[in-house]
């Protein structure tokens, strides 16, 4: 699975535990030694981060006896590095999402295109329900799948002018997976180890990827999947409906424990409650948006009713953030603060979560522009407040506050008690902020330096006076990830 929250280890999982430290030094460098013994000397290059990533999870599979690999795609699928396996056990595709338009496409149509070419000829694929141009697209390429394997080619070896065979492979069978309450009939209502509405059609997708699994490895008494007709029949007609059927203990104890660092996951700190989900793309953050309402509507009301909303964001690449922001708005929070995916100015202790593709410099702008976003969308929605800041200057604001070049980042304000968004140069320094010595897994804050604006001692204030302090960590599993580092150290151990 990708990417990983704290340590790369996450991502090559043997009965849901990371591998140890011993067996990836150990395969990692057996995998990388064999690579470069063998390369193409004309190229003379080494498989990028994610495809010797894939590679090596494939070998640890192999030389660890796994009796089942669940393989993530990276971004994609069509294209993917995972998707040379020629014949899975079984596909599937979850809630399609607008995200990494300048690779897959800035459609839904063209993202599902690209997520469909998983599907393989004679194997059962699932999805849920999707808007119906997309899933239109995922049909037809599961159409496709039925492929000549063998065309013109005579007895002989020499090419067929006419009389040659062609010996047609399946089409990859497509199916929608039934509502979860399908599967409650009966029963009582199933629960879920992941909070958010939004895992129920994953949970969907889960069992029937399972129950192929199990199928394939002779249970019975699971449902039978019906044939689907020949491609020319289903021109016009909405996928078929897989069965639900009658969930063992064992499924319904699974999905009741099932615990995913970092999705919508609570950690109660005192007075400080943070609540963390990688949510980036439009429809996640909707979800991430409705299950953090409802999550903080349900925690205990500080009863002198003081209680203050922090969002902590951060998002990368080439996303839309003003739309994901715009998004986020609605939850009322009293402080914005942003800050680049780098747990402290200097990472070279931290090469887990080090990404060599971005700058400090460029992150901070990145951070800047987000500032300057969330201040517009506060402007639009009260109107012109005479004491939200003005529209933020990028240029000077990048100055060290003290000899030891911490910085604070905020926009000018003729009353800076109320300026909403502050942008901080690493999470350590944003979450301390935040928590005000009041999360045990936290240091203070320094006295002076590192907080020296006008506009961070003010809110220092709210926040060491307030019965309650609600923080939403969103916009990037980078952040998430960053953030549990410092929240649970147990987690880097």
């Amino acid at each position: 699975s990708s990417p990983h929250l704290v340590q790369v280890r996450e991502r090559i999982r043997i009965n849901g535990q990371p591998i140890s430290k011993d067996l990836f030094n150990k395969y990692f460098w057996l995998v990388y030694n064999r690579l470069e013994e063998t390369k193409d000397p004309a190229r003379a290059s080494m498989p990028a981060y994610f495809r010797f990533l894939t590679i090596m999870a494939f070998h640890v599979f192999l030389k660890e006896k796994v009796d089942l690999a669940v393989v993530e795609v990276g971004i994609g699928g069509t294209y993917d590095c995972t998707n040379i396996i020629r014949t899975p056990v079984v596909c599937g595709v979850s809630s399609l999402g607008i995200d990494h338009t300048s690779i897959l496409g800035d459609t839904m149509e063209k993202i599902a295109w690209q997520k469909g070419g998983i599907f393989k000829p004679g194997v059962p694929a699932f999805t849920v329900a999707q808007p119906e141009r997309p899933l239109e697209v995922l049909r037809e390429r599961a159409q496709e799948r039925q492929v000549s394997c063998w065309q013109g080619c005579g007895f002989g070896g020499t090419p067929s002018h006419g009389g040659g065979l062609s010996l047609l492979s399946p089409q990859c069978p497509l199916y929608l997976c039934p509502e979860l309450d399908d599967f409650e009939e009966g029963c009582r209502a199933l629960e879920l180890g992941l909070a958010g509405a939004h895992q129920r059609s994953n949970a969907a997708l889960a069992l029937q990827l399972a129950r192929t699994w199990l199928q394939r490895r002779g249970c019975r008494g699971l449902g039978e999947l019906k044939e689907v007709p020949p491609s020319s029949e289903l021109l016009g007609r909405p996928v078929p409906l897989a069965p639900a059927f009658q969930l063992t203990d064992a499924m319904i104890q699974g999905l009741r424990d099932t615990e995913w660092l970092g999705r919508t996951q609570v950690l109660s700190h005192g007075p400080v409650t943070w609540y963390l989900d990688g949510a980036h793309t439009t429809s996640s953050i909707q979800a991430c948006v409705r299950w953090f309402r409802q999550a903080a509507l349900n925690q205990d009301q500080p009863h002198d009713g003081s209680e203050v909303r922090v969002l902590l964001f951060n998002a990368t690449g080439d996303r839309d953030t003003a739309a994901l922001l715009k998004l986020l708005v609605p939850c009322h929070f009293d402080y914005a603060v942003f800050c680049p995916n780098f747990t402290e100015v200097s990472v070279a202790n931290n090469a887990d979560q080090q990404n060599f593709n971005v700058t400090l410099e460029n992150a901070l702008t990145r951070c800047l522009e987000n500032q300057r976003t969330w201040t517009r969308l506060l402007e639009e929605k009260v109107g012109q407040d005479p004491w939200l800041p003005p529209p933020l200057r990028v240029g000077g604001l990048l100055q060290p506050a003290s000899p030891r070049g911490s910085l604070l980042l905020v926009p000018p304000a003729p009353r800076p008690l109320n300026s909403p968004a502050l942008v901080f140069p690493c999470l350590a320094q944003a979450l301390r902020w935040v928590a005000q010595g009041r999360d045990p897994h936290l240091a203070a804050p320094a006295a002076s330096g590192a907080h020296a604006h006008p506009a961070a001692s003010s809110g220092a204030v709210l926040l060491r006076e307030a019965a309650a302090v609600r923080v939403l960590v969103t916009g990037s599993l980078h952040l998430v990830g960053g953030a549990l580092r410092l929240l649970d150290p147990a987690l880097s151990q």
